[in-house]
């Protein structure tokens, strides 16, 4: 057993210390919340570009505005299930991808998702469609592999703590995002366009997202963050 696999059995508040300081950041101090809000919308986009690819869309790019919206756009049929779907994605996909990093961390995978992770944001690197957006993926990037080589340098266990802590601040922002987009009376944004499409109200769709996001957040308390706290 490994010095972090064995620290995680013994004590996973012990292990995964970094992981409640990143939450009391991305919480309490409004710079790292900007930056927390900054990477829901990158892995939202990239929810919106993954289903968009899986359905048989074609992905041309994705840009990170300097209020932190975003979009990315993908071609094909205007209307159907492929677009629906890759409309829907954006919203649950910092739940769905927090889930998975915490729990990957608390089962000893933390390793293997850094060096995975660095290899996608280099992938998305390319799809940027501006220096602002290609900057905040770099940077994410480079955090990535920063954590995969140095991340348990000198027997400290930081890198599942990291990982679990980048998890729980995505899921965070989930809900921040949902929240916001709630408030909204914007009718271009997701909810409205998914009504368009389907002719089902804004608040179903609402309400699906509010589910995939209780889900994942269910997931997280399984799989064992709840010792964290």
């Amino acid at each position: 057993m490994s010095t972090t696999d064995a620290l995680l059995a013994q004590s996973p508040v012990g292990a995964l210390w970094p992981a409640l300081v990143l939450v009391a950041a991305g919480v309490l101090l409004p710079p790292a919340r900007r930056w927390a809000r900054a990477l829901g919308t990158l892995v939202h986009e990239a929810g919106h570009a993954a289903v968009g690819l899986l359905v048989g869309r074609r992905f041309h790019g994705f840009t990170i505005g300097k209020d932190l919206s975003g979009a990315a756009v993908t071609s094909g049929p205007e209307r159907g299930l492929g677009r629906v779907l890759t409309t829907w994605a954006g919203y649950p996909a910092p739940a769905v991808l927090g889930a998975g990093l915490v729990s990957a961390a608390l089962h000893g995978w933390a390793g293997a998702v850094t060096a995975a992770g660095t290899v996608v944001l280099l992938l998305l690197l390319v799809m940027a469609r501006s220096w602002r957006t290609g900057g905040l993926v770099l940077l994410a990037a480079v955090l990535s592999a920063l954590t995969f080589w140095f991340g348990d340098a000198a027997g400290v266990p930081l890198r599942a703590g990291l990982v679990a802590g980048v998890g729980l601040v995505l899921l965070l922002m989930a809900w921040d995002g949902l929240a916001a987009v709630a408030r909204s009376r914007d009718r271009t944004q997701d909810p409205g366009t998914l009504a368009a499409l389907t002719h089902l109200p804004a608040w179903f769709w609402l309400a699906t997202w509010a589910l995939a996001d209780a889900g994942a957040t269910w997931a997280v308390w399984r799989a064992g963050a709840g010792t964290l706290f």
